[in-house]
């Protein structure tokens, strides 16, 4: 190797690595699993929409589960669930998690949740 070829290969190696942009989701899967029959299908489609807004790239998929179920899995892990938590994630939250995934961070059980719909 040349003298040029080693300052090119050194300058490589010194040179900064762009940090992960936020559509590198490749390797993510999400499955939320929700009841149809307690209308929790527009919930989903608009989780499903800021998921593919922010990550073009993450595998998300639909389950039709039990009564009053939403439950949010990303890599087979379970992160949400309505049936614990009584209401709907934000999407700041799992945002954050598909963002921990994507890195290979361990992945914490999101608690926070906004109250469903009711009519008084």
């Amino acid at each position: 190797m040349s003298g040029s070829d080693k300052g090119a290969v050194a300058a490589a190696a010194a040179a900064p690595v762009p940090p992960a942009s936020s559509g590198d989701s490749k390797g993510v899967r999400i499955v939320v699993e929700y009841c149809k029959p307690c209308g929790f299908e527009s919930a989903y489609l608009e989780l499903a929409s800021a998921v593919k807004e922010e990550y073009p790239d993450v595998e998300i998929e639909s389950r039709l589960g039990g009564t009053g179920a939403f439950e949010i899995e990303v890599n087979g892990q379970l992160v949400f669930s309505k049936l614990e938590n009584g209401g709907f994630p934000y999407e700041k939250d799992l945002i954050e998690a598909i963002r921990k995934a994507s890195n290979g961070e361990p992945l914490e059980k999101i608690t926070n949740s906004r109250p469903p719909c009711s009519i008084l």
